[in-house]
């Protein structure tokens, strides 16, 4: 390269990084507008790639710095309304700057200068397409204030490229508030052909040497950036998810948030430790095994922990270089399209994460059918798993489902009653009820029942304060919607019907007659042949039974079709061991209830699911075991 060129580019560099307020994308466009000829940036998180004018010439972008769809604002505005008419784009308060050897800005300036790259080191700059979404038009953000002040922007398309774009089916999805029954955001929802879209995307990603060929601890490192970047927006993504699906501003951001954050953290640290292992056989012959990305992986979360539920999907699947094609829950659409702006604006590569909202019939089924598609991951109703599961074998997909659960709490005689109690009400009151492990049928031993259930209502009647999202006293929100809030209320009146005995709640909780709020209800001397003690509610309605001793405690807790979670409270380590080990379920807490930690497996038995999510179970479940026999020397 002829030394001045290098020289007008490193001047260049120098004013890029001295300009301030610049984001990534305007820095790299300064390196790729200014060298000849043209070299485009990596669109992953970098430079959007020089577009065509009417003409046909190359256009470069507008240095002009702009602010990312999703980034906030540090200034908390005096307005109360929730729209804004269009303004100057403020920036965010932090940008993240440094991104992966093989995108945007450093991977253009390596091009120039002819360093190796960590994974590939091209003698001639590869000309990226112009535009991969060319024939889409753009869906644009809408600036929202919250309730509670929080001003933001919320992206509104589907993300298939890294861009927001508008839904080819026409269909849209609007966010309802169920504290108040209002209209928060409408957003774009995906049809078959934008799935197609999506998955053919993720298809091409997976092939393309800025994923297949990037470092795994490169790859590790994109994955803490995009934790970094959660981080510094937690309080509006918390915000959003409190927002969306109802539950206590408190409990998403210091509950959901930081598990998210734990979440992409963990696996991260796992990207760069997933391999294989060699294998001896003979004096002349051995075998190595490698672990390999699945391939396209199509992901359904649910709607009661948005984020917390997508970084459990995202985490385990980007670790071992797979490529992504996920949907929201319809209830909650919101903070998974910010949480794509931030992985667009970290630096993934387009292609490798792509969010859709949708319905599940059209969008759902879509992805599920998909034959690009190589695994399915999926979270929610054992009804809708089922389904899943015939439409997914007639491509003989790999599976992981986490479905229903009805999971039981044993109290024995010897627990600490106080702690028992406190646990047992968080095990089911917490987050509305809408907990798929939610210890919904408490079993208690006889001598201690009636004391149980006294210090259980007084608990409920003392904790539970039912109120909107964004007080702090409020321990219990509304339901995700109007279909759940009816759900609920309906199974009360099955358990009235079938003569359990209603101590506490029962009834719709009134704030202002608008609202999806249900009083905490508690039914006891409950039998086991009730639908009410069977089937899953999932909210805040527990069941509150008795047992004589051991044998019927377990016998009664094995009596489901469901095997997610279980506890057990006694101070007998024996029992405590013996018991864990008889419950037919996938996971059991003693003298605990609803723990969970990213390195600890999660998932059930029965008809709570299939496979393993968290831990490096999860990693098992994204990757795939290829052998290699080698022959050294071996002659026939």
């Amino acid at each position: 390269m002829p030394l001045q060129r290098v020289a007008r580019l490193q001047r260049r560099i120098v004013i890029a990084r001295a300009l301030p307020g610049r984001t990534v994308a305007s820095r790299a466009a300064i390196a790729t507008w200014s060298s000849s000829p043209p070299i485009e940036a990596s669109p992953g998180g970098a430079a959007a790639p020089a577009q065509l004018t009417s003409d046909g010439s190359r256009r470069a972008e507008s240095l002009l710095p702009s602010r990312p769809a999703g980034s906030i604002s540090n200034q908390r505005p005096s307005a109360t309304s929730t729209q804004f008419p269009a303004s100057p784009r403020r920036q965010p308060r932090r940008q993240l700057t440094t991104i992966p050897d093989n995108t945007g800005f450093y991977y253009s300036l390596r091009r120039l200068l002819k360093f190796p790259s960590s994974s590939t080191s091209p003698t001639r700059p590869r000309r990226l397409p112009f535009a991969t979404m060319a024939t889409r038009s753009a869906s644009e953000p809408v600036d929202l204030q919250a309730p509670n002040g929080v001003r933001y922007t919320q992206p509104t398309g589907i993300f298939i490229n890294n861009e927001f774009v508008k839904a080819t089916s026409g269909q849209t999805i609007t966010s309802i508030d169920p504290a108040t029954e209002k209209d928060i955001a409408t957003v774009q929802a995906a049809g078959a052909e934008d799935v197609d879209a999506a998955v053919q995307a993720a298809h091409k990603a997976l092939r393309d040497p800025s994923w297949k060929q990037l470092a795994p601890s490169d790859r590790g490192h994109l994955m803490n950036k995009l934790a970094d970047a959660i981080e510094v927006n937690k309080e509006t993504l918390a915000t959003i998810d409190a927002w969306d699906n109802g539950k206590p501003y408190a409990e998403a951001l210091g509950g959901d948030l930081e598990e998210s954050i734990t979440t992409f953290r963990y696996y991260a640290g796992w990207a760069d430790k997933v391999f294989g292992q060699t294998i001896s056989t003979t004096h002349q012959k051995f075998a190595y095994t490698l672990r390999q990305p699945i391939g396209v992986v199509g992901q359904i979360i649910p709607w009661n922990y948005p984020l917390s539920m997508a970084a459990w999907k995202l985490g385990p699947a980007l670790a071992c270089g797979n490529t992504i094609v996920i949907k929201a829950a319809e209830q909650t659409p919101l903070s998974i399209l910010f949480l794509a702006s931030l992985i667009k604006e970290v630096g993934f590569p387009p292609g490798v994460v792509n969010i859709i909202n949708g319905y599940g019939k059209e969008a759902g089924s879509a992805l599920v059918e998909h034959p690009k598609v190589d695994k399915i991951a999926f979270t929610g109703s054992t009804a809708t798993a089922r389904s899943i599961m015939k439409m997914a074998s007639a491509t003989l997909k790999n599976i992981t489902l986490e479905t229903g659960g009805k999971s039981p709490l044993l109290v024995f005689d010897d627990c600490d009653l106080e702690q028992a109690v406190k646990w047992s009400h968080m095990g089911i009151m917490s987050n509305q009820g809408q907990i798929c492990t939610a210890t919904s049928r408490i079993l208690v031993q006889d001598s201690i029942y009636d004391k149980f259930v006294e210090q259980f209502t007084q608990t409920t009647k003392t904790v539970s304060r039912v109120g909107d999202q964004w007080s702090p006293e409020t321990y219990q929100g509304p339901q995700v919607s109007k279909a759940q809030y009816q759900r609920v209320l309906d199974y009360i009146e099955v358990g009235k019907s079938e003569g359990a005995k209603l101590v506490s709640g029962g009834k719709p909780f009134d704030i202002n007659s608008k609202g999806f709020f249900v009083e905490p209800t508690i039914f006891t001397e409950v039998k086991s042949e009730m639908r009410i003690f069977q089937e899953e509610i999932f909210g805040p309605v527990v069941v509150i039974s008795r047992f004589s001793d051991e044998a019927e405690a377990v016998g009664r807790a094995n009596d489901s079709t469901y095997g997610l979670g279980a506890a057990v409270f006694t101070t007998n380590l024996e029992r405590a061991h013996r018991v864990a080990a008889e419950i037919e379920a996938g996971m059991v807490w003693i003298n605990s209830t609803q723990d969970s930690d990213p390195r600890v497996p999660f998932g059930g038995v029965k008809q709570s699911g299939v496979g393993r999510e968290l831990g490096e179970a999860g990693l098992e479940a994204y990757s795939q075991i290829k052998a290699v026999h080698v022959n050294m020397g071996n002659r026939i």
